[in-house]
């Protein structure tokens, strides 16, 4: 029974990485876009094609948080509706409207 309630020996280190994920891939998708322009600014000798490529890695950066974004909340939403959760739930707004302060 003591195995089984031994936590992994990397678990934190796992963890740790997931969470350092989104900020890597943002750092990277700039680079990249950075790079794809200083490559097409360089073979084409077009100046503004530079600044096309650091746009590309803007975008790709938001894109990759906005995924980031969705995944997380579609795990919040599950556990919206598990009944060790339901008691976050409740809100009672009538009782902050008649306080003054």
């Amino acid at each position: 029974m003591k195995s089984e309630e031994k936590e992994p020996k990397y678990r934190k280190i796992v963890e740790g990485a997931d969470q350092l994920s989104l900020g890597i891939s943002i750092v990277v998708a700039v680079l990249l876009g950075i790079g794809a322009g200083i490559l097409m600014r360089r073979y084409f000798g077009y100046e503004w094609l530079f600044w096309l490529g650091v746009f590309w890695g803007i975008a790709a950066a938001i894109l990759n948080i906005r995924k980031a974004y969705v995944k997380q909340k579609a795990e919040l939403d599950k556990l919206k509706d598990d009944p060790r959760y339901k008691h976050y739930n409740q809100t009672d707004d009538d009782d902050d409207e008649d306080e003054k302060y």
